[in-house]
């Protein structure tokens, strides 16, 4: 009796009935009723009801004829389909049959006959017993197969060997069967035949798919899985554990290596504390393992050529551990000190390798071994770049989500500040002409709290929370605008040379933020470059007609302007490169830089749809890059950002003004703010308190002027509420939040405007003149 891997327990369902045979029982019911209406017809007692069951069974006799027709034509043509089908299986040498959906054998080919006892059986089902375990489950899964898509098969280990069994839909009801004898093959001899050290591949379920000469010979045998040839499982790398030989348990210490789609290679090494010889350790130099042997005190006493590729060209015998790789949090001579008393909690640990040229991380297993009567350390290296990158960049993440919404809430709470202080600033110049002796207090108070809000402005872009007042440029422009600017700027040591594509096309962005980020840049370049220098600035259309894949980002195909701005300057170390863009990091001495600019330049470019990039040696220069999409100039809908217009004289004006905030500082300049313009005020300090204020029906409001974020319900949640009632009150939502983090709230709401904080106090009455008007 075979065995069968796959097992499936299930009974088998009924097979539908084949077409062929319900369309002969068909024919012959048809013919019946004619026959039954034909004697009805002669024994009918009027005569219209004997035309009728005589025309009645006319008709059904034609039917059932041209039935008959067609049924004796299809079933010839299937026996003739069959009888090239058989003819062809005949010839085959591998054992073949032809069956119905039933199972029912009809033709069995020589090669069959000659394996199988086909006189005794009669079903596919009792044929294959012999050499299957549960064949009807078998059977059952591929002709289901083999009906919905023409065929099937499914390879099955047995004890008899390895066999292929394969299934096709030839006609209705009739299938073909095959089964196949595959060869077991026999595996070449590879590199790692000839090697001293035993070596295993294993597979993703633990089976050993390969053993060289060294591993049979340990072993004495070819075994199959892991639990047959190891005492104790799971096996964790750079551990020791017993494997079983002939002469019983044998301590070893496992390397392991990934050897791709799932498998592994192990490696046998001599256990710990076992005596290690020279010729032994010969035997690891050409291991696919990085393994370095080091003394008690830490110096690296050898190592194999793997070791050497992976930690570069510092790696030399008598050179301290600690000069090749940083990170334990503790000192290596502690490390190695805990490894030898054998006081080490933690057997693995993954450590940064010093190297100038490329960031490489290691997961570092230390085993201790004993050599000449004197305790030695080996040294078990896996590289975990790939794995450390993930999940650095993981980290990244969170932390950026995280700082981010920490700018957006200082940033909401510093502009409710500034909002009260420059209110308060501009009511009290009203009533200061400059002649005044506070006049000029007064205004420096107030261009001091106009660069406050341009630095919440740096938080909002870092977080990508801060309105854009997107328009049409063209850098040639924008650059042209800024070249005076630019030169002033970067001094008389460096020279600014800038380079056009003549085919630029425009983009859409924020001009002023735009500005800000380029900027930002050439102060960096600059201060890159002491002792002068020369800063390129060069602006060039590119097509991508596929997208474009670098440092873990992906630019679609597209359209796009790029500006690079290069200097040649000091240049930035390839462990500072990935960093450039956090926030709060800098290159720069304390207290000459803030972290912030290029952060906050990596905020805006995001905002605006497009992508920056870095590219540094050390000593050579760096070059930013910035891929802004080119602006389809068609008719976009651009979200009601209030623009600030130049006042005029002063005129009183008159309408009903219900004002929201729960801020009261701020309350109190809004309020203020517009009386002195006329308007009829009144507040509430919640959205509660607003809706009970509009249960009064005889209260006339021209214009709702809310905060959007409060404690309860907000802004456009109680709008919504209110104008139900009131449908034709104009709104203005005023938040030091971006206007997009509630835009589609406000799409929804007819009639409102967005007013971002701070605003000075001509900014709220020319939006709420704005909206009455």
């Amino acid at each position: 009796m075979g065995e069968n891997l796959q097992v499936v327990a299930s009974a088998n369902p009924p097979e539908p009935v084949p077409a062929t045979r319900t369309g002969g029982r068909n024919v012959v019911w048809v013919f019946a009723i004619a026959f039954v209406l034909a004697v009805l017809a002669i024994l009918a007692p009027t005569r219209m009801l004997s035309l009728g069951m005589a025309s009645a069974a006319l008709t059904l006799f034609m039917l059932g004829s041209l039935v008959w027709l067609r049924h004796r034509k299809f079933t010839r043509k299937r026996s003739s389909d069959l009888d090239v089908i058989e003819g062809f299986i005949a010839l085959d040498a591998t054992p073949s049959f032809v069956a119905n959906s039933d199972g029912q054998i009809r033709t069995v080919n020589p090669a069959a006959q000659t394996q199988f006892d086909t006189k005794a059986h009669q079903t596919l089902t009792g044929l294959l017993k012999t050499s299957f375990a549960n064949p009807g489950s078998i059977i059952y899964r591929l002709q289901s197969r083999a009906v919905a898509t023409g065929a099937a098969q499914e390879d099955i280990f047995t004890r008899t060997g390895h066999q292929r069994l394969c299934v096709h839909a030839v006609a209705e009801d009739s299938f073909v069967w095959r089964v196949e004898q595959i060869a077991e093959r026999t595996t070449p001899r590879a590199a790692q035949e000839g090697q001293h050290l035993p070596m295993i591949m294993v597979g993703r379920t633990d089976a050993i798919l390969f053993m060289n000469d060294a591993a049979r010979s340990l072993i004495g045998s070819r075994v199959k899985s892991l639990d047959r040839m190891f005492t104790k499982l799971p096996i964790v790398p750079g551990t020791t554990t017993d494997v079983s030989t002939p002469e019983g348990p044998c301590s070893v210490l496992v390397a392991e290596v990934l050897a791709g789609a799932g498998r592994r290679a192990m490696y046998l090494l001599p256990a710990p504390k076992q005596s290690l010889n020279v010729q032994g350790w010969q035997a690891f130099e050409d291991l696919p393992v990085p393994l370095i042997k080091v003394a008690p005190d830490g110096n690296v006493q050898s190592f194999n050529k793997m070791a050497a590729i992976m930690i570069g060209v510092s790696l030399k015998q008598d050179t301290h551990l600690s000069q090749l790789m940083e990170g334990l949090g503790r000192s290596i001579t502690d490390w190695i000190t805990e490894t030898l008393d054998g006081r080490l909690v933690q057997k693995t640990e993954f450590l940064r390798l010093k190297r100038t040229d490329k960031e490489v991380f290691v997961q570092v297993v230390l085993n201790r071994i004993v050599e000449a009567g004197r305790p030695a350390l080996i040294a078990v290296l896996h590289d975990a770049t790939e794995l450390k990158t993930l999940e650095a960049q993981f980290v990244q993440s969170q932390k950026m989500q995280a700082i981010g919404q920490l700018a957006g809430g200082v940033a909401h709470d510093f502009n409710n500040l500034l909002t009260a202080i420059s209110g308060h600033c501009d009511l009290l110049l009203l009533r200061h002409d400059q002649s005044d002796p506070d006049y000029g207090d007064l205004v420096q108070i107030n261009q001091n709290a106009n660069r406050a809000a341009s630095l919440v402005g740096q938080l909002l872009a870092f977080s990508r929370k801060q309105t854009l007042r997107l328009e049409s440029i063209d850098m040639r422009d924008t650059l042209a605008d800024l070249t005076h600017l630019l030169n002033r700027l970067v001094g008389e040591k460096i020279t600014l040379t800038l380079s056009h594509d003549p085919v630029l096309k425009p983009v859409r962005a924020d001009k002023r933020q735009l500005e800000q980020v380029l900027m930002n840049l050439v102060v960096n370049a600059r201060d890159a470059m002491p002792a002068g220098g020369e800063i390129k600035v060069i602006t060039e259309y590119l097509s991508l007609s596929k997208p474009l894949e670098r440092d873990s980002v992906t630019v679609p195909a597209g359209e796009y302007v790029t500006v690079q701005v290069s200097d040649d300057g000091t240049g930035i170390g390839p462990d500072k490169l990935q960093k450039v863009f956090e926030p709060f990091f800098t290159t720069k001495p304390t207290g000459e830089g803030t972290g912030l600019g290029l952060s906050t330049a990596y905020g805006i470019i995001k905002q605006s749809s497009g992508f920056i990039f870095v590219d540094s040696i050390l000593g050579q220069g760096t070059t930013f890059i910035l891929y802004l999409p080119v602006y389809e100039t068609k008719p976009i809908k651009s979200p009601r950002v209030v623009e600030v217009k130049p006042t005029g004289p002063k005129h009183v004006e008159e309408g009903v003004i219900l004002l929201v905030e729960d801020e009261a500082p701020v309350r109190a300049f809004a309020s203020r703010a517009l009386r002195l313009r006329g308007y009829t005020v009144l507040e509430a300090e919640s959205a509660e308190v607003a809706l009970k204020t509009l249960e009064d029906q005889s209260l006339n409001i021209d214009v709702f002027v809310t905060d959007v974020v409060m404690p309860g319900m907000d802004g456009p949640s109680w709008v919504r509420e209110a104008l139900k009632q009131r449908p034709d009150v104009r709104v203005v939502f005023v938040s030091g939040y971006a206007e997009d983090s509630f835009g589609e709230e406000q799409t929804r709401i007819p009639n409102s405007v967005f007013l971002p904080k701070p605003f000075s106090l001509n900014d709220l009455t020319e939006t709420v003149q704005n909206q009455l008007h």
